[in-house]
């Protein structure tokens, strides 16, 4: 469950360098954020084994690789920053990106749910660690980036807009993949109850976990991206990294809370 967590940042993080407008951000920042990805790379090779890993689609080798090549292309990243070769860096964060979301695409755990009413829906397990993905890195890339005005505050703020925009679209999208599960699992529901016969043991949702995922991994970063968009027109960036980095909290506990869920019940809430 961490080496699924730490790839699920990295993709996240990785993401949002892609789409947020680096020019106006110093090459500084990216260094440390090619040092986070190296040690979550790290982490996720030294946990891989004993993280339950479980996938139809890619083999335990191949994933450990893939994280090991993930961690020295942040530690080759951050050496591209740090000598100020910008295109070097950014085509390394690029190769992250790939690699970070083949490792969450397909080391999804095998379908154990299968619909009655909408066999298709398997889909929504790797679709829903993409989406979660983009809170992760959307809070965690705006918390950071909010901090690094402190040692440069002359610099653009628009770089902290669109990461909290891509924030809200994340949260948004992260709010209807979630909507969709519960709407499935009720219709599954009620179809199984016309035809006199009940759902599998593994599918009944344990109501407090799934209260504290909807509070914090849901709604939570959605909260946070308004407050924040309130907060940054009045240019105050102090304020909204530390609403960021409750929803750095929020969006952590949500996503563990929803492996959990995955874990227990099969169902990607």
């Amino acid at each position: 469950m961490i080496a699924q967590f730490a790839w699920r940042l990295i993709c996240g993080m990785s993401l949002m360098w892609a789409l947020m407008p680096r020019q106006q951000v110093t090459s500084g920042f990216f260094r440390i954020q090619m040092l986070v990805v190296m040690g979550l790379g790290v982490l996720a090779a030294m946990t891989f084994f004993s993280s339950g890993f479980d996938s139809d689609l890619l083999s335990q080798q191949s994933a450990a690789i893939l994280s090991g090549v993930v961690a020295f292309a942040g530690f080759l990243g951050s050496a591209f920053w740090t000598l100020e070769r910008r295109t070097g860096g950014e085509r390394i964060g690029l190769v992250v990106l790939a690699m970070s979301m083949v490792l969450v695409v397909l080391t999804t755990p095998p379908i154990a749910w299968a619909p009655i009413v909408w066999p298709w829906t398997k889909w929504l397990i790797p679709l829903s660690n993409v989406v979660g993905a983009s809170v992760l890195g959307g809070t965690m890339v705006g918390m950071l980036l909010g901090h690094w005005y402190l040692t440069t505050p002359t610099m653009s703020i628009e770089p902290l807009k669109r990461v909290n925009l891509l924030l809200g679209i994340a949260g948004l999208s992260r709010l209807i993949a979630s909507t969709v599960t519960v709407l499935f699992f009720w219709a599954d529901k009620l179809s199984a109850a016309k035809v006199g016969s009940e759902l599998p043991e593994f599918m009944a949702v344990p109501h407090a976990w799934l209260f504290l995922r909807w509070l914090a991994g849901v709604v939570g970063p959605i909260v946070v991206s308004l407050m924040v968009w309130r907060i940054l027109k009045y240019r105050n960036t102090q304020a909204a990294t530390g609403v960021l980095f409750v929803g750095v909290i929020l969006s952590f506990i949500g996503d563990m809370t929803a492996a959990l869920l995955l874990q227990e019940t099969k169902l990607p809430f």
